[in-house]
C-alpha cells in the first residue's frame, strides 16, 4: 500500500526550497581591511561574504533549480588584476565542517590565538591580525558545504545527494566554478587547500575539475585522509594498528611514558617505530593465530615499549592496539585521557574511570574559542547580519553521510587516491603539498606516508608531490613555529 501522503512534508519541503531561495537573492556583503605581513608588507583587500548556488542541473536535472546555496568568504588583494593573482579556494572537513578552521586560523587575514601546548585559552575570544596570511601568495575563498556553516539545503532529497562523497564533489565543482565566473577570474590560476576530509574531497576535485575544464596548478592538502582504510580500526583490517604505531610512539616519548634509548627524543621513538612495523609487525600481524610463543611475546614486548602501554594490555588486545585503547590507557594512571586532534592535550577521566570517549581533549581547547570568534569576525567586523545558527561543526551531516562511490552500495572502505592518481597524470603542471602534524591521531603522520606511497604514478610524477611535518597536531597552524614553517614551506612550494 502506498504510503499516505503527508502535508506537513510538503510543507518543509517547501519551507527549506524558499530558504534557499531567499538567501541566494541576498546581496554580496562587501568590506574593506588592510593587514601588514611578516616581512612588512602592506596587504589591502576587499573581503566579499555572499551565497552562491548548487543547481540541481549539475546532477542530471534539467530545470536547474538551486539545491543548495552555499556561503563563501572571500579575500581579493586591491588593485590587482586576474592574470596576476592566483586564486586559492580552501575548506575544512568533517565530512561535517565549516572553513572556519583553516581561514582562522591559518590563510586568512585575521586569525583565534591560542595556546601552543594544545591547551584552551582563557575568555574572551576574539581574532587578531595574522601577519602569516596565505593573502601574500593568492586570493582566498572559504567554502562552507551545504550545512556547515551558513549553508543549506533545499529538502531532504537534495540533502541525502549532498551528503555524500561524489555529491559534495560534484556540489563544490559548480560551487567553484560559480565563483570564478561571478568575479571574472578565469584569467587566474586556481589552487585547492583542504583539511582533513577536506583531503578526501580535494583529491577528488582535482579530478572532477579537469571534467570541467579547470586545472589546478596546485593542490594542498594538510592532515591527509584520503584512504579510510588506513584510519579506520576494524576487524580484518590490519592496516591502522601499523600505521598509527608510529605517531603513537611519539606521543608516548612526549608524554614521557617510554624508557632507555627511546625516551631520549622524538626522532629516536619515531625512527625504532617505524623500522619495527617495517621489520617485523606487519608480519606478525599477517600471521594472525600462527604466531605462537616466544616470538609472539617478542612482538608484544616490543610493542609495548614503543606504545607506552602495559604489555598486558597489548597481549590482550591480540597485539592490536586501537586508537581508543591508547587515548584512555597512555595515561590511565595519572587520571587523565589523551586528545585524539592534538595528542599533546590531555582530559581528566571520569571518576568512574570509564571508557566512553565523550569528548576529544585536543578539540575542545579550540573549539568554543575558534566558535565564538568566528561569529563575532563574521558578523561584527565583515558585517554578516545573519541569526541563524553558524554550523562550526554539524554533527548530523557527518552521521548522515553516504561513503560509498558510484556504485559501490558496500562498505568498501572509502578512498580518493585513485582520483589524484588519475589527477597527477592528467595534469603535467600539477603540485602537492602534503602537511603532517606529528601529534595528530586522527590522521596520523606515518598513515598519510603509506597513503601517498600507494599513488598510482610513475616516480617522476610522484616527485611532484611534497610531505613536510609539524610538531602540533590535526589543526598544527595553533602552533606559533608551525604556522610559521607552513607558511615558508607554502612560499618555498609556490616558487619552486
Amino acid at each position: 500500500m502506498a504510503e499516505e501522503h503527508k502535508p506537513a512534508d510538503d510543507d518543509k519541503k517547501d519551507r527549506e526550497k524558499k530558504a534557499v531561495e531567499e538567501r541566494l537573492k541576498r546581496a554580496p556583503v562587501t568590506s574593506t581591511g588592510q593587514v601588514t605581513t611578516s616581512t612588512g608588507r602592506a596587504l589591502a583587500y576587499r573581503a566579499t561574504c555572499e551565497y552562491l548556488p548548487v543547481q540541481k542541473l549539475a546532477f542530471g536535472n534539467e530545470r536547474g533549480e538551486p539545491e543548495a546555496a552555499v556561503f563563501t568568504t572571500a579575500y581579493e588583494l586591491e588593485g590587482a588584476t586576474a592574470a596576476d593573482r592566483p586564486v586559492c579556494f580552501a575548506f575544512n572537513g568533517g565530512p561535517g565542517s565549516s572553513s572556519v578552521w583553516l581561514h582562522l586560523g591559518a590563510l586568512g587575514p585575521k586569525r583565534v590565538v591560542v595556546p601552543d601546548d594544545g591547551s584552551m585559552p582563557l575568555p574572551p575570544y576574539g581574532v587578531s591580525d595574522n601577519p602569516l596570511t596565505w593573502l601574500a601568495h593568492f586570493d582566498l575563498v572559504f567554502v562552507d558545504p551545504p550545512h556547515t556553516g551558513w549553508s543549506i539545503a533545499a529538502g531532504d532529497d537534495a540533502r541525502k545527494t549532498l551528503l555524500s562523497v561524489d555529491g559534495d564533489v560534484a556540489a563544490l565543482t559548480e560551487v567553484m566554478r560559480g565563483w570564478l565566473t561571478r568575479h571574472k577570474r578565469w584569467g587566474s590560476a586556481v589552487y585547492l587547500a583542504g583539511e582533513s576530509y577536506g583531503t578526501t574531497r580535494g583529491a577528488a576535485l582535482a579530478d572532477a575539475l579537469l571534467d570541467a575544464n579547470v586545472a589546478l596548478a596546485g593542490l594542498i592538502l594538510v592532515s591527509c585522509a584520503m584512504d579510510l582504510q588506513s584510519l579506520v580500526f576494524a576487524p580484518r583490517n590490519d592496516l591502522p594498528f601499523a600505521l598509527f604505531l608510529p605517531a603513537f610512539a611519539n606521543v608516548a616519548q612526549y608524554h614521557g611514558r617510554l624508557k632507555g634509548p627511546l625516551a631520549a627524543s622524538s626522532d629516536a621513538a619515531r625512527a625504532a617505530a617505524e623500522a619495527f612495523v617495517a621489520e617485523d609487525y606487519l608480519r606478525a600481524l599477517h600471521a594472525g593465530a600462527a604466531l605462537q610463543g616466544r616470538e609472539r611475546q617478542r612482538i608484544a614486548k616490543r610493542v609495548a615499549e614503543l606504545s607506552g602501554l602495559p604489555q598486558a594490555l597489548v597481549e590482550e588486545k591480540n597485539l592490536r592496539v586501537d586508537d581508543f585503547s591508547f587515548f584512555f590507557e597512555l595515561l590511565r594512571d595519572q587520571g587523565r585521557q589523551v586528545g585524539r586532534l592534538d595528542a599533546r592535550a590531555t582530559g581528566p577521566l571520569a571518576a568512574s574511570r570509564g571508557r566512553d570517549f565523550e569528548f576529544d581533549p585536543g578539540m575542545e581547547a579550540i573549539s568554543a574559542p575558534y566558535g565564538m570568534a568566528a561569529r563575532a569576525y563574521l558578523g561584527e567586523t565583515l558585517g554578516v547580519a545573519e541569526e541563524q545558527r553558524y554550523e562550526l561543526l554539524s554533527l548530523d551531516a557527518h552521521k548522515a553521510w553516504n561513503w560509498n562511490r558510484g556504485e559501490d552500495k558496500g562498505n568498501a572502505f572509502c578512498s580518493t587516491s585513485d582520483d589524484l592518481s588519475r589527477a597527477l597524470r592528467r595534469n603535467t603542471h600539477l603540485k602537492v603539498l602534503v602537511a603532517s602534524g606529528r601529534y595528530d591521531l586522527g590522521t596520523p603522520y606515518s598513515a598519510s606516508n603509506w597513503s601517498l606511497a600507494q599513488l598510482d604514478v610513475p616516480p617522476e610524477v610522484l616527485a611532484r608531490v611534497e610531505h613536510h611535518y609539524y610538531d602540533a597536531g590535526h589543526m598544527m597552524y595553533t602552533r606559533q613555529a608551525d604556522l610559521e614553517k607552513l607558511e615558508r614551506d607554502l612560499a618555498a612550494w609556490l616558487a619552486a
